[in-house]
């Protein structure tokens, strides 16, 4: 089995749950239609105030 592709959104002072959303509503996947396997999308975001940041990973199949 091939290893995972992944489509990764980075955010600043917003949310990875809005990383994520983009990432669905964007269709960033389907120049990886053809792919067969696992995909992940990770959404991250950094909070420049905090210096914290936070990351959300969702497995898809292909």
């Amino acid at each position: 089995m091939p290893s995972p592709s992944m489509v990764v959104e980075l955010k600043c002072d917003a949310s990875a749950d809005g990383a994520l959303a983009q990432i669905r509503e964007k269709k960033y996947a389907d120049s990886l239609k053809d792919y067969k396997g696992n995909l992940l999308f990770i959404g991250i975001n950094y909070d420049k105030k905090t210096k914290k940041h936070d990351c959300q990973i969702e497995k898809i199949e292909m």
